[in-house]
């Protein structure tokens, strides 16, 4: 099993504007969350399939508890509740879809893949796409 714990730093991200755009967030507060989001913090800490994944930005502290195979409750990246089941898709690689508890939205989910020392989140909005890549700190 792959082993996601530890604390993790942005290298790169590709897309967050493009993201906010498809999830109908304002010009202004998607700048505010550019700003924001572009120097996050990750800690990640795991006992086997259970994940307690911290998310610390200058503006925002996200905090996710989940078991693989269970569904839970979440936040979508601009807020909305939702109901979240995370799958393993490959033996290092979880994909988690987000179903919206009120409303209607575009199809969103995220993935975290462990290449080595490098950690991929994506978060997808219908077709648009954000890749975040980390390091271990």
């Amino acid at each position: 099993m792959p082993n996601f714990a530890g604390t993790w730093k942005m290298k790169s991200s590709k897309n967050f504007d493009e993201l906010l755009k498809a999830l109908g967030v304002n010009t202004m507060l998607r700048k505010v969350a550019v700003a924001a989001a572009s120097n996050p913090h990750v800690e990640i800490r795991q006992d086997g399939e259970q994940f307690y994944i911290k998310t610390s930005t200058s503006v925002r502290t996200t905090e996710i508890n989940f078991h693989v195979g269970q569904e839970f409750d979440e936040e979508t990246v601009d807020g909305r509740k939702c109901k979240s089941f995370p799958t393993w898709e490959t033996e290092n690689k979880i994909y988690c879809k987000q179903t919206l508890v009120d409303g209607d939205g575009p199809k969103t989910f995220w993935s975290r893949e462990l290449l080595g020392d490098e950690l991929t989140l994506i978060f997808g909005a219908n077709d648009v796409l954000c890749t975040r890549i980390y390091v271990r700190e």
